[in-house]
């Protein structure tokens, strides 16, 4: 049985893009309490026990969550690793994305090195540092996820590779120091389209998967 953390990816479930970050993007951002190391285990998904299935079966049985591209990479990573599970790999990536957006927006780089890689985690703390710099606070809200759908997959060597496409709407609202509002509305959601990428050693004892990528869709 494997556990599946996406992007480390679950500290505790807790998705109007700003700026870009990451990479190419400076993305969303906000200011929430810390949680604590215990409720993060306490939301860790689990990865079913492996079924004897083949691995086009598992991949007919999740339409709709695979964009045809991505077909042949998601049965390249079910033939290497029998116990991933597509449905609840894409239930997780929707919980990660509400979780790292969030922590970004509070500025938790804590919560953020252990859901990111460091080329991810250091876009981030670039990012949430102009901001504090500024003076600047992010007050934003997941409205909804519309959809999510695996539009790549694969796996060299040992590394696995799963991408994502996240339609979401988002509120957000800039403040200042001192609480004012100086962009935004929580009153009128802006739809995002977003790519996000995981990757996981297939080899290692560590069974979490972490952001290593993320992208305006096109």
């Amino acid at each position: 049985m494997y556990v599946i953390v996406i992007l480390a990816m679950i500290a505790g479930f807790l998705a109007l893009r700003l700026y870009s970050v990451l990479g190419k993007r400076t993305g969303h951002e906000q200011e929430p309490a810390l949680r604590p190391a215990e409720e993060r285990a306490k939301v860790t998904i689990v990865q079913p026990r492996p079924v004897p299935e083949m691995a086009g079966d598992s991949v007919r049985l999740s339409e709709g969550l695979i964009a045809p591209g991505g077909e042949a990479g998601v049965r390249a990573l079910i033939a290497a690793d029998r116990s991933f599970d597509v449905p609840q790999f894409v239930e997780g990536a929707k919980a990660a994305y509400k979780m790292v957006l969030e922590a970004f927006w509070r500025g938790d780089r804590q919560e953020l090195e252990w859901l990111c890689d460091a080329d991810v985690l250091a876009s981030f703390e670039e990012a949430i540092a102009a901001r504090e710099a500024e003076g600047h606070v992010l007050d934003n809200r997941l409205v909804r996820i519309e959809k999510v759908q695996i539009v790549d997959a694969g796996v060299t060597g040992r590394m696995a590779e799963i991408s994502l496409r996240f339609e979401a709407d988002i509120a957000a609202v800039t403040r200042d120091r001192d609480g004012n509002v100086v962009a935004g509305s929580l009153t009128d959601a802006v739809g995002t389209n977003d790519i996000w990428t995981f990757t996981r050693d297939l080899r290692s004892t560590d069974p979490n998967w972490k952001l290593s990528e993320t992208d305006e869709a096109a």
